[in-house]
């Protein structure tokens, strides 16, 4: 079959917090989406995609290596990548890939390691930003506290902020992230009492917005080098403020119901209940005031998005650039009695996910919903596949979702991963007695079950196919003991099959078989059969 040919550009577009069901081609019945949805009947929408880590750093990591978590060893936020970690901008740079970022990565830099190494600046800031050219990185959430002031400062959304006029020690935090009470006074957007009102800057000059340009001037000024544009929206992410009109395009009647707590004994499960934003969250009049606002910041991004593929199909970028949507992780939101992310049920760990492939082989997919289960590691080896580069099956853990496109696969994997390390969460640990070393628990997503195993404690099993809302906890019911065995078998699979040896290829392997198996000497090996 003759291969089609490699596609010229890629936009990875990922959303901060963004749950997946909280898009209208997703099924959310008051949230529209237009732009987004006419991505989706443009290209293939995966009902069933998981994110591999439920909070920014590790999930993140996850998708820039194409590995797990367990490989890169990126367990939480501020956790920096081990310098050996090959990341998207080092497989595509030496391909003549320009690898650039708009927005946010949460990587942290790793500078014990550097000074170890007396690593140079140059190198450094390659390092620092996990191999991308931070053409404008906007990480945000900068908070009045003096140990943030440096990176206010140079943060450039700050300095773009400050030229048109906003003012103040934290322009971010008083003017884009904080609403105007009575009397001419800054309410903070970290509370969420404030999420009904718009922000004090106009919508011009929001996060959103002002990324969505960033990414608009980095394609028009493009000329014949190929890209890879990483475009990395804050938001939804808390605080939970918009610019109007977006604070006022949905209220209380558009709040879908909580999906009630499990009925579960399960001693993790009842700690992360017991966190300040699971109680909070838990109040129905903290649901109602937050989500509209949650959902008026998506649609913003919706808007955006509208303005960026107008500019794609003007400029000629539409028919040649593959288009990946996506979030790093989802949000409770008061499901299950939780708030936040940190836990390994749907909201958090369900992710959206989006591919328009712009070539003919891709043609008979478009507009399909497809539920095979992906993953956020098969970003960096579709990317591969589609420029035409070469794998590398000896580091990458992902799989190329080209196949899939394309109409052409054969088989897939049988379950998804995704882990959580809780050592970081100091109440639930503490509250349960754990070691540090002893905080971890493993989703495994098979086809109808999912099972969550944890360090010290009994799995958690819930049939997806009868029990949809994961509500009922089967992880001790003697009747289901067999799939539990069986999940437990998916468990230890996954584990022996991480990519440890990540610095011989195979092919470097098969080339070295070849000598050995007709007898050519090897300068680097000793040949110790019949020597005496």
């Amino acid at each position: 079959m003759t291969q089609p040919a490699p596609v010229r550009n890629v936009l990875y577009i990922m959303c901060d917090q963004l749950r997946r069901d909280y898009l209208s081609c997703y099924g959310h019945p008051h949230l529209h989406t237009p732009n987004i949805d006419r991505l989706a009947a443009a290209g293939v929408r995966f009902s069933r995609a998981y994110t591999q880590g439920t909070i920014c750093g590790p999930s993140r990591m996850s998708a820039y290596t194409g590995r797990y978590v367990s490989s890169h060893q990126v367990a939480w936020n501020s956790v920096p990548l081990p310098l050996e970690e090959l990341t998207l901008g080092d497989y595509l740079r030496p391909a003549g890939i320009r690898t650039a970022l708009v927005g946010k990565t949460h990587a942290t830099p790793n500078l014990q390691a550097q000074q170890q190494l007396g690593i140079d600046a140059d190198m450094a800031r390659q390092l620092d930003e996990v191999g991308f050219e931070a053409y404008v990185r906007h990480d945000g959430i900068y908070p009045d506290d003096p140990q943030f002031a440096d990176k206010r400062e140079s943060a450039p959304y700050t300095r773009y902020l400050r030229e048109h006029g906003y003012g103040g020690d934290n322009p971010w935090h008083d003017w884009a992230n904080a609403a105007q009470g009575e009397d001419g006074e800054v309410l903070s957007g970290w509370h969420m009492r404030h999420a009904d009102r718009p922000t004090r800057l106009p919508e011009q000059h929001s996060e959103t917005v002002y990324t969505t340009d960033r990414a608009i001037d980095f394609i028009t000024e493009q000329g014949e080098q190929p890209w890879c544009l990483h475009l990395s929206y804050i938001k939804p992410h808390w605080p939970y403020i918009a610019p109007a009109p977006y604070h006022a395009l949905y209220g209380a009647a558009q709040v879908l119901p909580a999906v009630p707590g499990g009925r579960s004994d399960h001693p993790v499960y009842g700690a992360f209940r017991q966190h300040q934003e699971s109680v909070n969250f838990s109040r129905e009049e903290v649901r109602l005031k937050v989500i509209p606002t949650y959902m008026g910041l998506i649609r913003q991004v919706d808007d955006q998005l509208g303005r960026l593929f107008e500019v794609l199909r003007r400029t000629g970028r539409w028919d040649d650039t593959l288009i990946v949507f996506t979030s790093d992780h989802g949000d409770f939101l008061g499901d299950h009695g939780l708030g936040e992310k940190e836990f390994l049920l749907e909201q958090a760990v369900g992710v959206p996910l989006i591919v328009r492939d712009p070539r003919g082989a891709a043609d008979t997919t478009r507009g399909t919903v497809d539920a095979r289960l992906v993953e956020t590691i098969d970003a960096l080896p579709t990317f591969l596949d589609a420029l035409g580069l070469p794998g590398a099956e000896h580091r990458l853990e992902g799989r190329s979702l080209v196949p899939l496109l394309h109409g052409t696969a054969q088989g897939w994997r049988e379950y998804a991963i995704a882990e959580y390390d809780y050592a970081f969460q100091t109440p639930a640990r503490e509250r349960l007695g754990q070691p540090i070393d002893r905080c971890r628990m493993t989703m495994v997503r098979s086809e109808r079950f999912k099972y969550i195993a944890y360090d010290g404690f009994r799995a958690q099993l819930f049939d997806l196919q009868e029990d949809p809302q994961e509500r009922h906890d089967l992880g001790d019911d003697p009747a289901h003991a067999g799939v539990r065995e069986v999940h437990q078998g998916y468990l230890l699979q996954w584990l022996r099959g991480l990519k440890r040896r990540t610095t011989i290829s195979h092919a470097e392997i098969e080339r070295r078989g070849e000598r050995f198996r007709y007898g050519e000497p090897q300068a680097d090996s000793v040949v110790k059969i019949g020597v005496w």
